[in-house]
């Protein structure tokens, strides 16, 4: 098959997935076929890092070849790029699955873009305090620590409980841990460590009763969880959609209510970035970029609508309470998982207990085993995964002596 009959192959791929009765009567077989048909990940790839960067499906490939042709050959009336343009459908159609509004929406290219953006544009002076988890992604810390650095603003950790007993005793250490002097409260819908969920609504709603400003990293939550952003309550909000929702790297998204709209400050600009008629979308005003990227993206959207959050959800998380019930019945690592499965979705992190994993991960590599590789070990679950990837890594670990 040449390249122009595999890209109209893979576009039509985008509205022929498995019957939707033999999800009901085989899961097993339709998940199977739809790895199989839908995503070019090879048969011997045991890919358990989505957490990290997802697999993008066929469909999603060919939205960015397609679009990067179009683009080469100037063959629209429109300039094949993204950064001086509001997009405002693409943006629409995005808030609509988001639930909020798409003037309160921007594309960005990652959540540590937004992450920046946000931290960056808030006004803070010397002395005012920023109340973070221990448990942020360097990209929810750095931007925050770069200010200390530069301006003289206070950071404070608060140390959360791993494992926790359950979502009301994270959000009472997040909260009892505000301060009158504490300005903004910052800190991840899903922990980036331990794939924790933290109860985002009820978080920022007691934050906003301090006059807090909360802001959430939801670089896991867009895809892996149902988001609705006007019920969050929260003041800002970013995320990677190249995590869960199936888009191409490099892109992201930022969130902000009505009240930072048209306040935070724009960090990278060109013409528009002050015309704040333009609500969240002079937040894209940064040049020239790659709009095949933003198509793939919107096309990730469609693919994920198109089998449904409720199906994804179920099939993610039945893989992570497998992964888990595995990691129970092996002392060869510290589950840090908790049992209420609220508390996760698809992401099981396990511990060592002090034990060096080189030997662990090696194997991994050999055995063509991906997983994110620290001091603790996290395995995330997508539709993509087999139950047998799941039995082959803990058969590489049963061999490992740990």
């Amino acid at each position: 098959m040449n390249r122009r009959d595999w890209l109209k192959s893979a576009l039509a791929a985008s509205v022929a997935l498995p019957p939707a009765d033999l999800l009901k009567q085989d899961p097993e077989l339709y998940w199977k076929r739809l790895r199989a048909e839908q995503f070019l990940l090879p048969e011997w790839r045991i890919f358990l890092n989505n957490g990290s960067l997802g697999a993008t499906p066929k469909p999603v490939v060919a939205a960015v070849e397609e679009h990067l042709n179009k683009g080469a050959g100037f063959v629209t009336d429109e300039y094949p790029r993204w950064g001086y343009e509001t997009l405002d459908a693409h943006r629409a159609e995005m808030a609509e699955f988001l639930g909020c509004k798409k003037n309160n929406l921007a594309f960005m290219h990652n959540a540590t873009e937004a992450m920046s953006t946000i931290a960056a544009g808030i006004d803070l002076k010397a002395g005012d305090e920023v109340l973070i988890t221990d448990q942020e992604h360097p990209s929810g810390r750095g931007p925050w620590y770069q200010r200390a650095a530069r301006q003289g603003v206070t950071i404070r950790e608060v140390k959360l409980p791993v494992p926790p007993k359950n979502q009301a005793e994270l959000a009472d250490v997040i909260i009892s841990a505000i301060k009158p002097g504490t300005k903004v409260l910052s800190f991840s819908g899903i922990l980036t460590t331990t794939g924790y969920i933290l109860p985002v609504k009820q978080i920022c709603e007691a934050a906003r009763a301090k006059g807090v400003i909360t802001v959430v990293d939801g670089a896991h939550m867009v895809g892996q969880v149902p988001v609705n952003l006007h019920e969050f309550g929260c003041d800002l909000f970013a995320s990677s959609p190249h995590k869960w929702l199936f888009a191409p790297a490099g892109s992201g998204l930022l969130y902000l209510n009505d009240e930072w709209v048209d306040t935070l400050w724009a960090t990278t600009v060109t013409g528009n970035w002050d015309q704040k008629s333009l609500k969240a979308a002079r937040f894209m005003m940064v040049g020239t970029n790659n709009r095949a990227v933003l198509e793939g993206t919107m096309e990730g959207l469609r693919f994920h609508k198109k089998l449904g959050s409720e199906a994804i959800f179920h099939r993610i998380h039945t893989l992570a309470k497998q992964v888990r019930q595995h990691a129970l019945n092996t002392s060869k690592v510290e589950l840090l998982t908790p049992d209420d499965d609220r508390l996760y979705s698809a992401l099981v992190t396990v511990g060592f207990r002090g034990k060096d994993p080189k030997a662990l991960f090696q194997l991994c590599r050999q055995r063509k085993i991906w997983t994110m590789q620290s001091e603790r070990l996290r395995i995330s679950t997508h539709i993509h995964t087999r139950p047998s990837d799941v039995e082959a890594f803990f058969a590489a670990l049963a061999e490992t002596n740990l």
